[in-house]
Parts: C-alpha cells; structure tokens; sequence
C-alpha cells in the first residue's frame, strides 16, 4: 500500500504471515535457545509480539527450546516506565504458562558496585556525556553479557532477538548492512562482541508507522493493551499527539525516547518533560526532572570537581588542570537530595508508587563502604544523612564500626587544621587520610605496605591549593621539555577545549 504523502511501501498482512513463516522456521531450525529484548518499548513490543504470535501458532510437541524474555533495569529507569514493564513481564510470564508457551521472564539489574548513584555519589565519577559515557556499559551492556555469556556456557550457542531497525538512524543502518554480510546462516548476523551469539532482528526493514500498524492491528498476545503502550509514548510527545498515517515532517511517537531518568546523554529530557507538560498526574515527576538537571550542569560542573584526578595525581590541557571525582560535599549534598525526592514521591505521590526506591538500601550500603574504606572519610556521615532526609535509622547489619575514630574525632581534626593551616586546602584530607590508613593496619603483614600506602597520602594530597598543583604540574613538564624527555604538550597550548579532560578519564575508569 501507497501513502501520497510519505510515498513509502507500509508492512502488508501478507508480509507479516510471511515473517512469522520465518520465525517459525529458524526455531525449528537448530536447538540454540532464544533470547529476546525486552525494554518496553515500540520495537521491543513488536518484536516479542511477532515472535510470541509465531511460536503460539505451532504444535506443543515442536516447541522444545526455551524463548528467554530479558528487560535491563538500570535502577534508574523512569519510574512510568519501569512499572509498566514490571507489570508486563508478570502478565508475560502468567500468560506464557497459561497457553504452554516456552517463554521465560528475566528482569536483570547492574551488579550493586557498578550503578548509577555508586558512581556517580560513591565515587564521585563526573556525569555521563558524550567523551565519559561510563553508563551504559555498567548499566545495560555488562548486565546483558553476564546472562547471555551464562547461557553460552550452558548451551554453547544462543540466538538474540532484538527490534533494532535501520530505519531508526544512518549509523545503526550502516552497522547493520556491515554485519549481515557477514551471517553465516540467513537472517542470522554473528554478534562483534561475544563469540558464539547469533542476531536475529526480525524488524530490520521496518519503519516507524510498520512498527504502529502492527500494534495497532494485531492484539496484543500476553494480554495488556498496544492502545496502552501508545498513549504513554503520546504523553512523552511535545505535542501530545501519535500521528501514524500522516505528513513525514510532522513529529511521531517513534521519536519519543525512553530511558534513564538521569539521562545526562542529551540537553534536555524532552520526554519527562512532556509527560509531565501533557499530564497533570505526572507532575510528582517534576523533582526528578529537577534533580537531574541540577546535578547534569555542566557549565558549573567544574567548580564542584576535585582538581586531582581519581587517583589523586594531576594532569591538564591548556594551561589548567583536568579536574576529577565531586567533592565530599557535593556527594553528601546529592545523596541528602535523593533521599529527600524518594520520600516525597513515597508520601505524596501516586499510591502505585509509594515503595518507590530511587537508591536501594544495598547501593547505600557500598556508597558507605566507598566512602570510609577507600575514600577514609572516617566521619562515616552517610547513617546521619540518612536519618536526617527519612526519619529513619540507617539498617546496615553487617558494618563493623571504626572503633578508633568517628564524627567526633573528625571534627575536631577538621579545625586543628583549619586552625593551624588556615589557606591549605588539603590539609585536613592529608590527616584524615593518613590517620585511617594507619588506623586500618590491623596485621603485622598489613604493616609491611604500611609507609608505601602513608606515601601514597601524601603525593596526593600535598598541594596548597589548585594554583599550586598547576604550578607544580606545569614546572614537571618543563623540566620533562628542558630534558628532551616525552611531555604533555597540550599543556602550554593556550586553546581551550572543554571535552578535552574526558577522553584520558574514560580510560582511567574502565581500568
């Protein structure tokens, strides 16, 4: 069928019999299990929806092969969104055994040292952008791989279904084409990361309207309503509008993203923002929207930064030093914030969401660890940060207090040196380091690293200030340049590029 205005072929019936024709043959095929991902999604939807139409027309006695249905939570999806997929993967999984189908529900999650807020306010790594996108490997990638790389050791091969289309962008189409000449099987693309992962993307010559039609034409499977899925991708469209069979200059739902609340990746989170602009039941979300933009400032991201980098040592690019993890501070700051957010939305928002954790008790629990083990901020405030945001005591069972020192004994450090160094910035974290590095030895085999970790404090922490760590850095340099030896010449250029500090923090975190 021809529509004037798009001029494009649109999907037929026919041509939806003959995929599902397709699907049915390739599981037939071998005995390589299925993998299908799931995000919630338009495409996602399609995609399980095809192959759950496919497969629930064969004979109980050819369906040997188990189908496994993974969703990614990142633990900081937007909460619409990942309550419509908790509650579809129920209904999936029900109705899977209701109609005797070899579908199996998999929610995974980022391994609790390896989240958001871990990093982000455990760790104090700069927000996600273009030249640091640490996220998505953490978040989606890795939680993926484990399952998918367990299955291989279980099976020794997998098949992965996914709604990718190449409509959806030039470089997702141009990868595409890469690898389909590659298949070693028709239809089946190799994976470039993981050996043994055979790629199904039964969509691939799908546009968006294909991707509508089909929702809207065919019912819905496992039992919840496409007419559902298509109002809250409305509702996170500027215009409140899904047009379908309309101009191609006009705005579509396959343009609304969902993801990440955090999400940093972009400007601005258009989609929150016309949730809420659209509905008015959304308007607890407004916070969340808030929080985000507020921590996602880059243009006074800086000043909140440490001037060392994550491993205390100081670099630069043009005249100024690249800066590293947020300060103590600032970490505290945000995680008072989120704890506060959380409460709010759990009193007076939406009753479906009134056990929402925005940041679970385990991720509070490693930030903890984080921050008196290996960052020695033995003041250990994050209990007290905790009680002050819920009202509540901090339930941590298995914490084994410093008995040497606390808040108490922090304090007063803290004004020893504000009074005895009054304009050296890091004098109190040289003690404060150096005093829990010494306090922690409890072996006589500890103690034999014992003046190598005290030096480690103190090459970290012995500048006054950031001038003097500039000066201090730009003089090493010299001296390198004087000597003929390999120097960081972007130093003494006087060109300023803001991404630059970004590319050599990438490699340092994926250490």
């Amino acid at each position: 069928m021809k529509d004037e205005n798009l001029n494009e072929t649109r999907i037929t019936r026919a041509e939806i019999e003959n995929l599902k024709e397709t699907i049915r043959t390739l599981y037939l095929a071998d005995d390589i299990p299925w993998i299908i991902g799931y995000s919630g999604g338009k495409d996602s939807t399609a995609t399980l929806q095809l192959v759950w139409l496919s497969i629930k027309e064969m004979k109980a006695e050819e369906l040997k092969k188990p189908i496994h249905i993974i969703n990614t939570d990142t633990l900081v999806e937007s909460p619409v969104i990942s309550k419509w997929v908790e509650h579809s993967l129920e209904i999936m999984q029900d109705s899977a055994h209701e109609q005797n189908l070899p579908f199996i529900t998999h929610r995974l999650t980022p391994e609790t040292n390896n989240t958001f807020w871990v990093n982000l306010i455990g760790r104090g790594y700069p927000f996600p952008r273009k030249k640091f996108r640490w996220c998505t490997d953490r978040l989606k990638i890795q939680p993926v791989n484990n399952f998918i790389k367990n299955k291989i050791a279980e099976h020794g091969e997998i098949i992965l279904v996914i709604g990718t289309r190449k409509a959806e962008s030039t470089n997702r189409a141009r990868t595409m084409a890469k690898y389909e000449k590659l298949r070693v099987r028709e239809l089946l693309s190799p994976n470039p990361t993981l050996a043994n992962e055979l790629v199904f993307s039964p969509l691939e010559n799908w546009k968006d309207d294909d991707v509508w039609i089909f929702l809207m034409q065919y019912k819905n499977p496992w039992g919840l309503s496409n007419h559902e899925l298509q109002t809250l991708y409305m509702s996170a469209t500027e215009d409140n509008e899904c047009p379908m069979m309309v101009d191609k200059d006009l705005p579509s739902c396959g343009k609304s993203r969902f993801g990440c609340w955090v999400c940093t990746m972009v400007e601005k989170d258009k989609s929150m923002e016309a949730m809420i602009a659209n509905d008015d039941e959304k308007a607890w979300m407004t916070p969340l929207l808030e929080f985000r933009n507020m921590f996602g400032d880059e243009e006074n991201d800086r000043a909140r930064r440490s001037f060392r980098k994550m491993q205390g040592y100081v670099t630069g690019t043009y005249e100024r030093l690249h800066h590293g993890p947020y300060l103590k501070e600032i970490r505290e700051q945000w995680l008072k914030k989120l704890l506060e957010i959380q409460l709010d939305i759990n009193q007076n928002g939406p009753e479906e969401f009134a056990n929402l954790e925005l940041i679970t008790i385990p991720e509070l629990r490693c930030i903890r660890r984080i921050w008196v083990k290996e960052k020695h901020e033995f003041d250990d405030s994050l209990p007290d940060i905790y009680k002050e945001a819920t009202g509540k005591e901090f339930d941590d069972p298995e914490w084994i207090p410093n008995e040497s020192f606390s808040k108490d004994e922090w304090d007063i450090l803290r004004q020893v040196c504000t009074d005895l160094y009054p304009n050296e910035e890091l004098s109190f974290e040289m003690m404060y380091s150096l005093i829990d590095t010494e306090a922690s030895i409890n072996s006589v085999n500890e103690r034999k690293g014992i003046l190598n970790s005290l030096e480690s404090c103190i090459k970290k922490t012995f500048y006054s200030n950031e001038d003097d760590a500039t000066s201090y850095y730009r003089e090493q340099l010299e001296r390198k340049k004087i000597m003929g030896g390999k120097y960081n010449e972007k130093f003494f250029i006087t060109f300023k590029d803001e991404s630059e500090e970004f590319e050599e923090e990438q490699t340092e975190v994926t250490k």
